[in-house]
Order: structure tokens, then sequence, then C-alpha cells
């Protein structure tokens, strides 16, 4: 079993990431069937880590899947290139939404995995964030999830057709 980051306060971008790659390599370790990730951007998650496609890697198989919400992905292919790659073969797992123009500022920064862990960025200025394997805060996080889903739309196509 790999190790964990205990529920509480994070206070800084190190461990704001080392939080995530831990979530991740949960949630390959225990085969959870549901990941959410939603940020503005992502641009300062461990998307592009080797560690982190290893993890996802292990994680995806048919009847699972990773729900990514973004105001938008324009700095993915530039940020995130192996997350981008892997996205590429990984495609029927991974479906990527943005929310209508009127809901950007409803867009949580979090990770979900139900039943192991959610981690929410609540600063993202001084990267303070919290740490919560608690069933109630799974459920609040879902529900404010999906109330901004609700009304989002696909994005970030895995290929891009043109003329």
């Amino acid at each position: 079993m790999s190790e964990w980051v205990p529920d509480g306060i994070l206070t800084s971008r190190g461990d704001f990431q080392a939080a995530l790659k831990a979530a991740f390599r949960q949630a390959a370790d225990h085969g959870c069937r549901e990941i959410f990730i939603s940020d503005g951007n992502f641009a300062d998650w461990p998307l592009g880590d080797l560690a982190v496609i290893e993890d996802l890697t292990r994680w995806a198989y048919a009847h699972r899947k990773l729900t990514v919400l973004a105001h938008h992905f324009d700095e993915f292919t530039r940020r995130h290139v192996r997350w981008v790659e892997w996205r590429r073969q990984w495609s029927h797992v991974v479906e990527c939404r943005a929310p209508a123009e009127a809901d950007l500022a409803q867009i949580p920064s979090m990770l979900l995995v139900p039943g192991i862990v959610t981690i929410r960025l609540l600063d993202a200025e001084h990267y303070r964030a919290s740490v919560s394997s608690s069933p109630a805060e799974a459920i609040r996080a879902r529900d404010q999830l999906d109330a901004v889903l609700q009304r989002s739309e696909e994005a970030f196509p895995v290929t891009m057709l043109g003329l």
C-alpha cells in the first residue's frame, strides 16, 4: 500500500502536489471506479508527472471514468504533454468538460476520488488546501461538481479536425 497524506490542511505548493500524486496512486491501488478533477486550467497540477501517468495507466479500465472539468484546456498541450498523450490512448475513459460562461467562477479546484479522498484547493495564491477522507465531504464535493457539470459541455477533443 502506498503512503498517504492524512486529513488536514496543506500549506505549500509541494504539499498540494504531493497530495494529488498520492491520491492518483490510491485510486490506482484501490481500483476506484471514478475520478473527478476540476480546476481553472490545471497549471499547477502534476498531471504531466511520470508517476501520475503510470498510476492513471494502472487505474484505467473499460468501466472506469475520469471526468476533467476546466475553464479552458489551452495550456494542457504545453504543460501536460504526457497526460495529453496518455489521454489519446485512454480517451474511452476520459471525459473533458467546460462550463457555460456564466459558471466560470463556480469551478472548484479539487480532486475527488469517491470513497477515498477529496482534495480542495482553498487558496490558490498560498496553496492552502484541505484533504479529507470523510464520506460527507465527498458527497458535498460531488454535489458541487454535479451542479457545474450539468451546465457544461464537452471540450478538448482528442483530435482536432481541420480543413
